[in-house]
C-alpha cells in the first residue's frame, strides 16, 4: 500500500472553519443518508444542512463515492467544507483556492488490486469490475452499465491488474444479496478493507483504510475535539465510522439501515424517506 499527502494552504479559514467554540464536526454519508436512490435530496434535509452550517458547525461528506460523483453533492447542498472524504477513506480532498478546480487531493492511499481481483473473479467468473485510479479516472469491464462512468474507460479484465488503485468495485448479476454474502464469506479476503452494498456489489479499499481512518486524520488537521463529532450513515461501510464517532461523540444510523449497522451506532434516526437526517442535524445546538 502506498500513500501520498499534500500540505494545507490556499484555504479561507474564516469560511471553512467553525466559528463557535462548541461547534460540531459533522460527517455525513451520501447515498441513503442525504440522497435518495433517484439522486434527489429532500428539501427538509437541504435546509437542515444549510442551517447547521449557518450555526457554525463544520459539515462535510464521508462517502464511498468517487470525487467526481461527490463534488456535485456539495454543490447541491451549497456547502464548502475544508476537507471531504471519498472512496471510503482512500481519498481526502482539500479545498484550495489556488487550484483550477478549487480542490486538491490532500491524502491518497493506494494498493495493488491484482491478487484480490483474481481471487474475486475465481468466485465470480461472471462478475463486473471497476478500478479507480489515484487521479479519479476509472477502468471498468464490460457490463458495468449501472454506474456513473464519466472519466472512465472500458478495458479487458487483464488491464485492471497491476494498477495502483484507491478503490475496487465488484458486482454480480448472478446472485441476490444473500447469495452474494455467502460467496464473499467464502472468498477469505485479507489485507483489504471491504463493504457490501445494498445490492450484490462489493467495495474494496486499501487494508486498514475506511471512513473512520480518514475522518480521524481530518479531525486532527482541524484540531477538533472527539467528543463533538457526529457521524450519520446507513451502510455497512459506515460501521467503522460509527465506532470512531461513538467512542466519545454521536454515531447515528438511518432508520432503514441493516440491523448490524444500527447495532454499531449509538442512535437511530428516521429513514431517508422521512428525511431522518434533518431531525438529527436540527438537534445540534
Amino acid at each position: 500500500m502506498t500513500q501520498t499527502a499534500a500540505g494545507r494552504g490556499g484555504v479561507d479559514d474564516a469560511v471553512s472553519r467553525p466559528s463557535r467554540a462548541d461547534a460540531w464536526f459533522v460527517a455525513l454519508d451520501v447515498d441513503g443518508t442525504i440522497m435518495h436512490e433517484d439522486e434527489t435530496i429532500d428539501p427538509a434535509v437541504g435546509a437542515a444542512v444549510e442551517a447547521a452550517v449557518a450555526r457554525g458547525h463544520l459539515v462535510t461528506l464521508a462517502t464511498g463515492r468517487s470525487w467526481a460523483t461527490t463534488a456535485p453533492v456539495l454543490d447541491e447542498l451549497g456547502i464548502t467544507p475544508e476537507y471531504v472524504v471519498c472512496a471510503n477513506g482512500a481519498i481526502t480532498m482539500r479545498r484550495d483556492a489556488d487550484s483550477p478546480e478549487g480542490w486538491v487531493r490532500a491524502h491518497v492511499e493506494t494498493f495493488d488490486p491484482t491478487g484480490v481481483l483474481e481471487r474475486i473473479r475465481s468466485f465470480l467468473p461472471g462478475g463486473r469490475f471497476l478500478v479507480e485510479l489515484p487521479d479519479g479516472f476509472r477502468l471498468y469491464t464490460e457490463g458495468m452499465t449501472e454506474w456513473n462512468l464519466d472519466r472512465a474507460r472500458e478495458v479487458p479484465f487483464e488491464e485492471l491488474l497491476g494498477q495502483p488503485a484507491t478503490r475496487v468495485v465488484a458486482t454480480s448479476v448472478d446472485h441476490d444479496l444473500d447469495e452474494f454474502f455467502a460467496v464473499v464469506e467464502q472468498m477469505g479476503l485479507h489485507h483489504v478493507s471491504y463493504a457490501i452494498g445494498w445490492t450484490a456489489w462489493l467495495d474494496l479499499a486499501p487494508d486498514g483504510v475506511n471512513k473512520a481512518t480518514a475522518l480521524e486524520r481530518v479531525r486532527g488537521w482541524l484540531d477538533l475535539p472527539l467528543h463533538r463529532v457526529l457521524a450519520v450513515g446507513d451502510g455497512r461501510n459506515d460501521v467503522e465510522m460509527f465506532h470512531w464517532a461513538g467512542a466519545a461523540g454521536r454515531a447515528v444510523a438511518m432508520g432503514q439501515a441493516p440491523d448490524e449497522v444500527k447495532h454499531a451506532a449509538r442512535e437511530v434516526a428516521g429513514t431517508i424517506h422521512d428525511a431522518g437526517l434533518a431531525e438529527v442535524l436540527d438537534s445540534l445546538p
